[in-house]
């Protein structure tokens, strides 16, 4: 994956807090934040981070309304620091983000999000914008306390979309995966996605109750579909100078992001990072192979229209 070298680079998208002490403790610790620790079923310490950190990457059934109080009552009662300095001046251009994880996120960010604005439009609704907050550690949200451990995620509360960037080598260490940059654009997206169900009041649909068919599973594998979406246009989409942010994704970058969408699904960490049973009735997040062919649903034909899970009869 390659960004245009020339094309500017919009950081007020970003919140920058890496290095800010802020965040305070961790709150209601790994099962507090999701309240879903408890649902790993006797998993380990190292598997029920993965299984949390996972929980989270795709939003964690959040962004239905599921946080509720208890996430609510969590908040540190602080207010998390942001100095974009550091970040407006390394970040300036497509050709920063080409060398750098941060500004290739913030590309990203750029990419995803006027993508986003111009489909809404189309069809007739608004895009609203959401912030991305970047930290390290852990920090305040909407939602309770992010920490590092649990990845990146979306949190309706405050409709901003926070990502520690240690995540993208915790890809690779903890689930052999690909952490190139056309990977981190799936997670990235993948959050966004869950910023558009908020939107468009998909999100409301979901409940609590977990399955292989769950509205959960079909929330998580819409927002795979999303991002796979926004992928197949990324090359044509222009930031706010008008050039075109992204100016190559090839096939190999599809593949590693198809192959991480397949060690992110719930029976993939529950043999590889549980106890090696499957347990189909836990499921919120959707199989290897339905994240992989949702993600490839929206790569193949670009249109969002198409990531309608909550109709499939089958999801794969």
């Amino acid at each position: 994956m390659k960004f245009n070298q020339g094309a500017r680079l919009d950081t007020s998208q970003v919140q920058d807090r890496r290095g800010s002490s802020s965040g305070g403790p961790a709150g209601g610790g790994l099962g507090g934040l999701g309240g879903i620790a408890a649902g790993g079923g006797g998993l380990g310490l190292i598997a029920v981070v993965a299984f949390v950190l996972i929980q989270m990457f795709s939003g964690g059934g959040s962004s239905s309304g599921s946080s509720g109080a208890g996430l609510l009552d969590q908040l540190s009662g602080q207010s998390g620091s942001a100095d974009n300095s550091q970040l407006s001046q390394s970040c300036r251009t497509g050709a920063d983000a080409n060398t750098r994880d941060d500004c290739a996120a913030v590309a990203i960010i750029n990419s995803v999000q006027a993508y986003w604005a111009d489909a809404m439009a189309q069809s007739g609704t608004t895009y609203e914008p959401a912030e991305t907050v970047f930290y390290s550690g852990s920090t305040p949200t909407g939602c309770g306390t992010g920490t590092s451990g649990m990845g990146p995620f979306y949190c309706p509360t405050d409709a901003t979309v926070y990502v520690d960037l240690s995540f993208w080598n915790d890809l690779k260490t903890q689930f052999g995966a690909d952490s190139g940059t056309f990977t981190q654009a799936y997670v990235i997206a993948h959050e966004y996605g869950h910023h558009v169900q908020d939107l468009l009041g998909t999100s409301d649909r979901v409940g609590t109750a977990t399955g292989p068919t769950s509205g959960s599973v079909r929330l998580e594998l819409q927002a795979d579909c999303y991002a796979g979406v926004w992928a197949k246009h990324a090359t044509t989409v222009p930031g706010s100078d008008g050039q075109v942010l992204i100016t190559d994704i090839t096939q190999a970058d599809v593949d590693a992001a198809i192959d991480t969408a397949g060690r992110i699904g719930d029976d993939w960490i529950q043999t590889n990072l549980g106890n090696g049973q499957v347990d189909p009735s836990s499921f919120s997040h959707g199989t290897a192979a339905q994240r992989q062919k949702w993600f490839t649903t929206g790569w193949d034909g670009g249109d969002p229209a198409k990531c309608d899970t909550f109709a499939a009869k089958t999801l794969g």
